[in-house]
């Protein structure tokens, strides 16, 4: 299969899988297998699929809210001028600090996810931000505190 898997797609075994691998993506192959009632092969078979049809990206790290983080963590809505997502997707990524850009409905066409190491660097970032003129109006939030 060349395209992404749609979710519909998926079957119970491999929405279980997935959701362990959510849960902790360190468990061995033989307590994923255990957990699901299947054996070590079809596990490592249903994980090599699911990488292979981009259902699975990779496996990360997760961190303690304040372990790692940067000390300035906001996001930042952005209008966008309906030709240009492509320009400013490509400028957005160019940033070290925008960890992460989402599409969304509404009134903003992107929110970036900015991280730095301090209120001048997040101004910096903003500032370069806000000259891209395919953006035509933004509006950013820092985050304060992690409540759930």
């Amino acid at each position: 299969m060349t395209d992404r898997q749609s979710p519909a797609s998926l079957d119970a075994t491999d929405r279980r899988l997935i959701e362990l691998l959510r849960d902790n993506a360190r468990l061995p192959t033989a307590t994923l297998a255990r957990h699901l009632g299947v054996s070590r092969g079809t596990v490592q078979n249903r994980i090599d699929r699911l990488m292979r049809d981009r259902v699975l990206l990779g496996f990360t790290v997760r961190l303690a809210a304040d372990a790692g983080a940067s000390p300035v963590r906001a996001i930042a809505s952005l209008e966008v001028r309906s030709s240009d997502h492509r320009s400013v997707l490509g400028a957005l990524k160019r940033i070290p600090e925008v960890t992460r850009v989402y599409s969304t409905n509404g009134r903003w066409d992107l929110v970036a996810e900015i991280n730095t190491a301090d209120l001048a660097t997040l101004d910096r970032v903003l500032t370069e931000i806000r000259s891209n003129r395919a953006i035509s109006h933004s509006e950013t939030s820092i985050l304060l505190a992690e409540v759930a």
